[in-house]
């Protein structure tokens, strides 16, 4: 009987731990589900919390929501270096649903000053400046900085708080364009200078030039002109033509060095023209235009070194942007500059906008880009 007793003692004890295991089991299994669950719904609230910033990133700030009126003041519109230059800044602005009036000083300081005033007096919402000088645009520039409309210059030499002035690094454009002549010309030679004063970009590409001349002595100048005019490819060719009568022999000149694209394009057709082919033409600045000539076959002009204007446009109207909608932007800004060879070219005619697929980095700055900016542009489509 005790035996009998301690038996079933034995089985009901071993049944006891088999259903505490299978429930310790169920409760295992059941809890997965709760775990996966509550991973499911941390996700979910993840992704929603992304998207909400996301959306708030992308919001179109306050600022921007009304119609955006922008003035872009030119200190002159010469060559297609400008057209090009101009023409991205209306693409951007017209993007972003805004409207651009521009305002052409034809080389006038004093005339640039008082467009600046107008716009002020227009009560625009912001001022695009393409070249000048402090000298003459200090004044109403800091007016209009003291009224809230934000300034965006290129090429300028002001040195205002608030104002961003953006360039192309003048002084790696020379650089890398005289480096190219000096390693062609094996560090000897009589070259021809193209350049003239009185412009921002200008006096800084010679500050390199100078430094040029004392790096490779061997390299001479022997002559120097440049005027800026209405027509100043055709006034180079003029002069050009003039030098190569007073230096009528192969091996009198080797290369033309031209601050401006509007130089080397006169002096290419002087060369072009005279048959002295054998000079080589290094050249700053780059068009459509510009491409079409270093194409020829019989082209002297063997290379440039350049930013693409029509990306110089748009950063410009993106500081400006960013600067009404209350954004911080730098004080000052040099694009990268990229030296183009004939040799880097293909055989078939190419455009500004082909460019990227041979010179690497070409027209892709990606600066002064704002999350809002997709926003504004898909608004911009719709209007």
């Amino acid at each position: 009987m005790k035996k009998r007793h301690t038996f079933l003692l034995a089985i009901l004890l071993l049944f006891g731990i088999m259903l505490g295991g299978c429930t310790n089991e169920q409760d295992a299994v059941s809890s997965k589900p709760a775990a996966k669950q509550e991973n499911t719904e941390q996700k979910a609230t993840n992704n929603t919390a992304n998207e909400s910033a996301s959306a708030e990133q992308a919001a179109i700030p306050n600022q921007l929501k009304k119609p955006i009126k922008i003035a872009a003041i030119m200190q002159f519109s010469i060559g297609t270096f400008s057209s090009q230059y101009i023409a991205g800044v209306k693409d951007q602005v017209q993007k972003f649903g805004g409207e651009v009036q521009v305002y052409n000083a034809d080389n006038d300081l004093t005339k640039m000053a008082s467009y600046v005033e107008t716009a002020i007096t227009q009560n625009v919402d912001a001022i695009l400046l393409d070249h000048g000088r402090a000298d003459a645009l200090k004044g109403p520039v800091e007016k209009a900085v003291a009224q809230g409309i934000p300034v965006v210059a290129f090429d300028n030499d002001l040195n205002i708080p608030g104002v961003t002035v953006i360039d192309q690094d003048d002084y790696s454009l020379a650089w890398k364009t005289l480096k190219t002549l000096a390693e062609d010309l094996n560090g000897e030679g009589k070259i021809v200078t193209i350049w003239v004063g009185g412009f921002t970009p200008m006096e800084r590409r010679y500050v390199i030039y100078d430094a040029f001349k004392k790096r490779y002595p061997s390299i001479k100048e022997i002559a120097k002109f440049g005027n800026a005019s209405s027509n100043t490819a055709l006034d180079t060719q003029t002069q050009m033509e003039a030098i190569l009568k007073k230096y009528p022999n192969k091996g009198d000149i080797d290369a033309v060095f031209a601050t401006w694209d509007e130089f080397a394009k006169g002096a290419t057709r002087a060369i072009q023209q005279a048959g002295r082919t054998e000079i080589k033409v290094y050249g700053i600045d780059l068009s459509d235009e510009d491409l079409q000539m270093i194409q020829q076959p019989d082209s002297p002009w063997v290379a440039t070194t350049a930013t693409d204007p029509a990306e110089v446009g748009r950063v410009q109207v993106r500081f400006a942007y960013q600067k009404i909608a209350g954004e911080k932007t730098p004080s000052i800004y040099s694009l990268e500059p990229h030296l183009v060879k004939k040799t880097d070219l293909p055989n078939q005619q190419v455009t500004m906008g082909d460019l990227h697929q041979y010179i690497t980095g070409w027209g892709q700055s990606n600066v002064a880009l704002s999350p809002w900016m997709k926003t504004l542009e898909e608004q911009g489509k719709t209007k």
